[in-house]
């Protein structure tokens, strides 16, 4: 029986989403506490299944022979199931005060709940059918999120995104057929479920089918050269954007391509082979090239999308070093950016909210007015950075320790990436809070003298990311067990 809350808990949040059009709210009040308190019970219910965890799959539906829509949760499934649960009633907190002025907000927000269930189903799936079905309804369900406003950049931006998305997905389809053909289960097993004798000597295609398929999935994930679309996503209301750059649909990429590698095609098949270095090659081209982009952007948000880009990858590295050392790594920094990212963003809206400005050169001396705002900016900006004592330095310290044991000789090039891309990190972001603080002797204060920090729905999430990058930061051994015990039973 206790394995029913994972239908519950997907299924609860996307009927709840459908409902916010439909019922009579009498007051944009009544209608906050509804979203919010079905969001709460939704993450109250993903924490109760972590802590009791269902010993046992549900299939929901059975098609024929192997294929199903199953659900069951095991340790990989768990972190991203928390880290989403987490963050979902933040940021739906924040989404309150944001889209106060906003028209059509009721269809705004069944569709942000609706997407809590799906990122939920990708999480929960058993298999590689069910996650690719939760994976591709993800992107129909964030696209009206992202042409929300109905502008023609936001229009433009959503077929960009569409077009990706379609081109992503028929890859990964790919790559699921061949699983499905040549292993012995399409569930989700440590090491992989290929079928040695179905392999035989069609090793060299499968690594083909591979590649693939991590690029096909790696489309949310934003990897060069498929990365164009994240920053264009920036039109959609912040709310949306800091969930797509930071928590759904972003990381969703990044816990299917840790599923068909860890779990899927096994690590031992492509460890050591051009496969493995291929993606490697491409997975570091993306950390210099975003953070190259960013250091270049003067807009506020498409400077932190293209940070996004360049983060991403850094999970992608610790996924491709094919060893537990970077499975841990890899989570690490799925979960810590995930915290770092979202804060950044949500400083970004604020500003946004509050003043209208929305590029770099707009910024100076709003530190000073908005001191809140920044100093969580700045925050985020170090831990970014990988400074020690933030959560950004443990994550980094992972990825590098698991490159040197490695012993590829393309992952020391991986490290001097990771280099490159802190030092750069440290030029985009702080500049930003440079000209906040100090906006130089001549600059007139009366410009902005109405500027002040946001209300309380938007100041209490910045306060929780800021207190989890230095609990992080100072404490992360519990959590890093939890990785490291996931990450023991990978070959």
């Amino acid at each position: 029986m206790n394995a029913i809350i994972m239908i519950i808990v997907v299924l609860f949040p996307m009927v709840s989403g459908v409902l916010v059009p439909i019922l009579p709210f009498r007051s944009r009040r009544q209608m906050m506490i509804y979203i919010e308190g079905m969001t709460l019970l939704t993450s109250i219910l993903v924490i109760s299944m972590l802590v009791n965890q269902p010993t046992n799959s549900l299939i929901l539906f059975r098609f024929t022979g192997d294929l199903s829509v199953s659900f069951r949760l095991d340790g990989l499934g768990a972190v991203f199931a928390g880290m989403v649960a987490v963050l979902w009633p933040l940021a739906v907190l924040y989404s309150f005060e944001y889209m106060e002025q906003e028209n059509k907000e009721k269809y705004f927000f069944a569709f942000y709940i609706i997407a809590y269930g799906v990122t939920l189903g990708v999480a929960l799936a058993e298999d590689i059918l069910t996650m690719y079905f939760f994976f591709e309804m993800l992107s129909l369900v964030t696209l009206p999120l992202i042409m929300y406003t109905l502008t023609g950049e936001a229009v433009q931006a959503s077929r960009t995104y569409f077009y990706y998305m379609v081109g992503g997905a028929a890859f990964a389809f790919i790559g699921m057929i061949f699983i499905l053909s040549y292993g012995t289960t399409s569930v989700f097993v440590p090491g992989g479920v290929l079928d040695v004798a179905k392999v035989g000597d069609k090793t060299n295609l499968l690594l083909v089918i591979y590649v693939l398929c991590f690029c096909g999935f790696s489309v949310k994930t934003a990897m060069w050269p498929m990365s164009s679309w994240l920053p264009k996503a920036g039109v959609a209301p912040t709310p949306v954007t800091a969930l797509l750059h930071a928590v759904a649909v972003v990381k969703t990429g990044a816990f299917t391509v840790m599923r068909i590698t860890y779990y899927s095609f096994g690590t031992e098949l492509i460890r050591g082979t051009w496969a493995q270095s291929l993606l490697m090659a491409l997975i570091i081209i993306t950390i210099v090239y975003g953070c190259s982009r960013a250091l270049k952007e003067t807009h506020f948000k498409r400077r932190l999308a293209w940070s996004t880009v360049s983060n991403l990858s850094y999970i992608l590295f610790g996924v491709v070093l094919m060893s537990p050392l970077g499975f841990v790594g890899a989570l690490s920094h799925m979960v810590f950016h995930a915290v770092m990212k979202i804060c950044s963003f949500f400083c970004a809206g604020a500003v946004i909210k509050k003043t209208g400005r929305t590029y770099i050169y707009e910024l100076d001396g709003l530190g000073r007015k908005m001191p809140k705002v920044f100093l969580a900016f700045t925050l985020s900006s170090l831990a970014l950075m990988g400074v020690p004592g933030l959560c950004g330095f443990i994550s980094k310290w992972n990825l590098a320790k698991a490159a040197v044991s490695s012993g590829n000789p393309l992952s020391y090039v991986g490290v001097a990436a990771l280099l490159v891309s802190a030092l750069l990190t440290a030029i985009y972001m702080l500049t930003i809070s440079v000209r906040a603080f100090f906006p130089g002797r001549d600059f007139d204060y009366e410009t902005i003298r109405d500027v002040e920090d946001p209300g309380w729905r938007m100041i209490v999430p910045l306060v929780v990311f800021a207190a989890g990058m230095f609990f992080f930061g100072l404490h992360p051994q519990p959590i890093l067990k939890v990785f490291e015990n996931i990450g023991a039973v990978m070959p």
